[in-house]
């Protein structure tokens, strides 16, 4: 099985933690040259230093501003030759109940979200179109598949999400692009950390009561790693994927099939 990436090219959004990290790392393993984006250079040189041989770089890039956004990784393409692989991944919005959501929140989570991923495919596609190989793989979350009891706002951004791929995922077959959406379950990350300091503010018991709460919802007994995302978007990315298209593929331990 082909899942060689040398001679690729990837960009990696929200790479200077958690699964964009592992994401970054797991395909520079696989050989790709890998460009780390996100808002602070600082968080982002040590990961860029720390993939080890091959032609990686930095791009400090905040996709709220997606205009400004587009415009910084067309240019940087253009410098560098077409990018092959594109992970579309950002934080998660405020959680808290739908309904108690103002406006502006909503606004806040589709921008980098929905406006940031368009405005990365148009400045990348083109070039995926050129090379006839392209991966579109964008990181989401279960709440596409079964909405999560109070993230409100993310929940509805990630259904946007779901569709948004299912869409690009028709229109860019015939390029030789796949579109596909990694559904993170629990994952152990500083994310789940302050989701779960949340929860249990909220609820009046200890985080170390939610995370065993959230557990026995979990038929695998524990949190992911995430590296296990990483592994998966390596897969996607590679050739080995490549009749793999419009799917959101759940990486949960069966937590989705279980409830």
């Amino acid at each position: 099985m082909n899942t060689s990436l040398a001679g690729r090219r990837a960009l990696v959004c929200g790479a200077s933690r958690g699964i964009g990290r592992a994401c970054a790392e797991a395909l520079a393993e696989h050989g790709a040259s890998v460009t780390v984006l996100g808002r602070r250079m600082e968080t982002l040189e040590p990961v860029r230093d720390s993939l080890g041989a091959g032609d990686h770089h930095c791009l400090c890039v905040d996709l709220a501003d997606w205009k400004e956004a587009g415009r910084i990784v067309a240019e940087h393409a253009a410098g560098l030759g077409p990018i092959h692989v594109l992970v579309n991944n950002s934080g998660g919005p405020k959680a808290g109940p739908a309904i108690d959501a103002d406006p502006e929140e909503y606004i806040a989570g589709f921008t980098p979200h929905v406006l940031g991923s368009q405005a990365m495919a148009q400045a990348l596609v083109p070039g995926m179109r050129n090379e006839s190989y392209g991966r579109i793989i964008n990181i989401v979350s279960t709440s596409v598949v079964t909405p999560i009891s109070g993230l409100g706002v993310s929940n509805v951004v990630r259904g946007a999400m779901g569709n948004w791929m299912r869409i690009l995922a028709k229109e860019l077959g015939p390029d030789g692009i796949t579109v596909n959406n990694i559904l993170p379950g629990f994952v152990g990350t500083e994310r789940l950390d302050s989701l779960m300091a949340g929860r249990a503010e909220r609820d009046g018991v200890t985080a170390a009561d939610v995370e065993a709460t959230w557990k026995s919802t979990i038929p695998a007994g524990r949190f992911a790693d995430p590296s296990e995302i990483g592994s998966v978007c390596a897969f996607l990315a590679s050739e080995a994927a490549a009749y793999v298209s419009g799917v959101n593929l759940p990486v949960d331990g069966a937590r989705i099939a279980a409830n």
